[in-house]
This record gives C-alpha cells, sequence and structure tokens, in this order.
C-alpha cells in the first residue's frame, strides 16, 4: 500500500450518479476512490491508503452504520462519515457509540459544505497520527532524553577538565593544575587567587568537573557587582513579600547548588555584615531565605575567587579572619599573563581557532612580528585582554594572516616599550618603561629612541623606507640606528 500525494477519500453509495456527483467534486484536491457497495469498498480499503470514508447510509446489503462498524473494527483511524437524508437522535446516539461516526451530513448536501467536512476529515486524520507518532515518541523520551543529558554532561567535563587549561609545556599554570587536580576530590573549599581575567573561573570549573559532584549543578555569583540586599537573595533566596519588589518567593542559588559547586568570585569585595551571614552557612551548612524563619540544609561546596590581596584585607580588618580561614582551606593562585609569556602563543593561536570558528572567519594565523608583539606586551588584563584584542584583529582582517600592523596602538606601543634591543655601548637596554627607570639622560634618551624607532618599524611591518619618511630619516640613516641599537626584525622579545 502506497500513500498517494493527496489525501486519499472513499465515497460509498449504491447509486452511480450520486457517487460520480461527490466524486467529480473532491478529485481537485483528494485522490478520490469509489464504491457502489460494502464489499467493494471493504477490498478498497485493504490494499490503498484511505484517510476519510463518505458512505451512504441507504444501502441494500448493510447500511452504512453497519459497514463503518467493520471499518472502525479493521482500520479505527480512517474518519467516518455518514450521508443520509433521515436523521433520528436516537440513531445518531447509536450511530456514534457503535460505528464512531465523525459526522453526518443530510441530504440534500451544499457542495461547499461537504468539500468543507472533507479538509476538516483530513486535516483530523493527520492530527491524530501526529498525535500517535509523539505519543510513540514520549514512550522512549526518558531513556532517550537521559542518554542526551549524559552525552552533552559528557562534553561539558571533556571541555572544562584542567587540560583545558591551555597553557605551554613548563608553564607556570601546571603547577597550579596539578595542585587543583589533587584538591578536587576532598570536599573542603578552595579559594581562587589572581588578577582579573587570569581565568579563576576556569580554574573553579575544572575543579568541580573533576570531582565526585560533577554530575551535580555549578553555580557562578559575582559578589562584586551587587550590593548586599541583592547578593543576599540571590544567594539565599526570600519568601513572597520580604521586601519592596518580592513579588513572589525565589529559590537562591545556594538551595539549587545543592549537592554541587557555587563559585563565589570577588568574594573580597563582600561587606563586614554580609561576610557573617556567609560565614554562618560556612560553618552550620544552612540557610535561611529573607523574610522566612524556617532553616534548611543544603551540601554545597564553595569555591571562591578574589583578585585583592586578603591576607592585607583581613590585617586591615576589612575581611574577617575566620571567614578567610574557612574559605583557605586550599588556596590556589592562578599566575598573570606576564609572568607566563611562553603561554602566550599557544594561548593566541588557541583564541584566534576559537573565534575564527565562531564567527565563520577562517585565517591562517599570526605573522611572526604580530606574535613577538603579543609576547613582548604586559597584558595588563590578562588572558581577557590578549581575547580582546586578537577579536579586534579578526574583526580588521582582510586577508589571511593576521599582522602587527592590526594591533592596537595600546599593545604596540607597549610592545615596543617592553622590547630590548641591543646597544653595544651599554649592552642591553632594560624594558623601556620611561617613568619607572632611572639612569643617566643619555640612557633615558636613548631609550626612548630605541622604542620609537621599534614601534614604527612594527606598525610599518618593517618596511625600512616607509618607516625612514615616517621618522624624517634617510635610509642610510635609519640603518645606522638600528644598528646602534641592535634592533633587527624578530627582536621584540620578551626582557
Amino acid at each position: 500500500m502506497t500513500a498517494p500525494a493527496r489525501p486519499g477519500i472513499l465515497v460509498v453509495d449504491d447509486e452511480p450518479r450520486s457517487v460520480e456527483v461527490i466524486a467529480r467534486l473532491l478529485d481537485e484536491e483528494f485522490e478520490v476512490f469509489t464504491a457502489l457497495s460494502a464489499e467493494e469498498a471493504l477490498r478498497l480499503l485493504e490494499t490503498e491508503w484511505i484517510q476519510v470514508v463518505f458512505s451512504d447510509q441507504r444501502m441494500p446489503e448493510v447500511s452504512g452504520v453497519e459497514f463503518l462498524t467493520q471499518v472502525r473494527e479493521r482500520w479505527p483511524e480512517v474518519v467516518r462519515i455518514v450521508i443520509t437524508g433521515y436523521i433520528d437522535p436516537e440513531d445518531i446516539i447509536g450511530a456514534i457509540n457503535t460505528a464512531g461516526i465523525h459526522q453526518f451530513i443530510t441530504k440534500p448536501w451544499h457542495p461547499d459544505h461537504l468539500l468543507l467536512t472533507a479538509r476538516n476529515a483530513a486535516k483530523m486524520y493527520q492530527l491524530q497520527r501526529e498525535h500517535d507518532r509523539l505519543t510513540n515518541e514520549l514512550k522512549l523520551l526518558p531513556p532517550v532524553a537521559e542518554t542526551r543529558v549524559a552525552s552533552k554532561r559528557e562534553r561539558v567535563r571533556q571541555f572544562y577538565r584542567f587540560d583545558g587549561l591551555v597553557r605551554a609545556e613548563g608553564s607556570p599554570v601546571e603547577e597550579v593544575c596539578r595542585q587543583a587536580e589533587r584538591v578536587a576530590g576532598f570536599n573542603v573549599p578552595v579559594l581562587v587567587l589572581g588578577e582579573t581575567g587570569t581565568g579563576k573561573e576556569l580554574l573553579a570549573r575544572a575543579i568541580h568537573y573533576g570531582s565526585p559532584r560533577a554530575d551535580q549543578p555549578f553555580y557562578c555569583e559575582n559578589c562584586g557587582a551587587i550590593p548586599d540586599e541583592l547578593l543576599e537573595s540571590e544567594l539565599f533566596g526570600h519568601k513572597k513579600g520580604a521586601f519592596t519588589g518580592a513579588h513572589s518567593n525565589r529559590v537562591g542559588l545556594l538551595e539549587q547548588a545543592d549537592g554541587g559547586t557555587i563559585f563565589l568570585d570577588e568574594i573580597g569585595d563582600i561587606s563586614p555584615a554580609f561576610q557573617v551571614r556567609l560565614l554562618r552557612f560556612l560553618q552550620e551548612g544552612e540557610i535561611r531565605p529573607v523574610g522566612s524563619n524556617e532553616t534548611r540544609r543544603v551540601d554545597v561546596r564553595v569555591v571562591a575567587a578574589t583578585h585583592r590581596d586578603l591576607t592585607a584585607e583581613v590585617k586591615a580588618g576589612r575581611f574577617r579572619e575566620d571567614l578567610y580561614y574557612r574559605l583557605s582551606t586550599m588556596t590556589l593562585t592562578m599566575p598573570p599573563l606576564r609572568d607566563r609569556p611562553d603561554d602566550i602563543p599557544v594561548l593566541a593561536r588557541h583564541i584566534l581557532d576559537r573565534l575564527s570558528a565562531a564567527h565563520g572567519k577562517p585565517v591562517a594565523g599570526f605573522a611572526p612580528d604580530t606574535l613577538a608583539c603579543l609576547e613582548a606586551y604586559g597584558w595588563p588584563g590578562n588572558v581577557r585582554e590578549l581575547q580582546n584584542e586578537i577579536m579586534r584583529m579578526l574583526v580588521l582582517c582582510e586577508g589571511d594572516t593576521l599582522g602587527a600592523d592590526l594591533l592596537s596602538d595600546q599593545v604596540l606601543h607597549g610592545a615596543a616599550l617592553n622590547a630590548r634591543p641591543a646597544s653595544p655601548e651599554d649592552g642591553p637596554l632594560p624594558p623601556l618603561d620611561l617613568i619607572g627607570q632611572g639612569g643617566p639622560l643619555k640612557s633615558r634618551i636613548e631609550r626612548v629612541e630605541a622604542g620609537i624607532l621599534m614601534e614604527t618599524l612594527v606598525r610599518c611591518r618593517w618596511n625600512k623606507s616607509k618607516a625612514a619618511d615616517e621618522l624624517g630619516l634617510s635610509r642610510m640613516g635609519l640603518r645606522a640606528k638600528l644598528e646602534r641599537y641592535g634592533i633587527e626584525r624578530g627582536a621584540a622579545q620578551r626582557h
């Protein structure tokens, strides 16, 4: 049995003229089959894909209701319609109960009414099939959903594993990850220190997904971004009417994270009053929503982070000593990017691959001068600043390689100041930090001059003629200065 391109409708009537009229009316929109007896109609139903049956009630051998009762027993999904000139309420009720009649059409029928009935019946058939399909899908949903969730959970664990913290071999981050991996299996608080943008949240996620709590929730909250009242509501929840704007009950993040981990970023910025509330939770493992008299026990591991020196904050009286010791059972420090220059090329390549894939703009990589500048720059914003810089270069790039001319002025100037061209007379020059460096006037002027030369050459992509024109020097004069300071392509290495 093959499905027709159009919905299939069977018209059954012992009067050929009546069958012909109905078939002609429906033929434009439906695949119409006709039968002059119930027996012939049953044979058609066995071989053709019929969705709707129109049957006359008064036929010689069996009535329309008797025929449609057989159809209901053998093909219950087929929509059944009776055409009759005699309507008795008791007959209608009996037909509905025995044959499951969808609709009665009385004679004489109107063509528009008959056509509309056929359309609605075919639509009903399709909806019923869709309902049955979805019902079967729902029966399979729990195991399928479990498989999909497990697959996604495993992908997340793979993404946030400790190996996912991108670094070069021998990086200072290696030791941090080794310590974090060891502590991940223990249910103790962890304090992560480090400058903004060093990857403290990534380390916290790696600890969670490397722990026995990996299948449970992980939530983040930036404690320095919101005032105490809102922070308390965010973490502990609140009852309806507890304060202005509390229009409904709210479940706090600590309760939502029950069994899992919560990452409290910028913990050093919370007020002394809120420190007391947080300390009680850490000591007792209990929370009380704002406006509630009931306490609830929750099992949540806390990983906290801050860019502040908490020991100095404790000495200054701005951070509670007992809370500090509660949080710092294990303390890890993420090193700034300037202390791990060997990681910069690896990180830059990783970030570029991810951004180019996300934005659909493939590029071959970085020019050597670009990488030299990236390594020479100090990156006060750490990995976050590096990512923003690479995103900017990718947007501006018109070729397949990110050249040094795409670098922002800040990075380009900073790289030049940190470069170390060699002076034949004085040996290697220190970094060109003009404010912080002392020394004789001549040496300081030389540092300024060498920095300007390096910055201009990088910006001009080492086109010496263009650099000489910009600096107002002859090509021979520029060459002499480059030889004096030992500046050559690829010399922009970190001091």
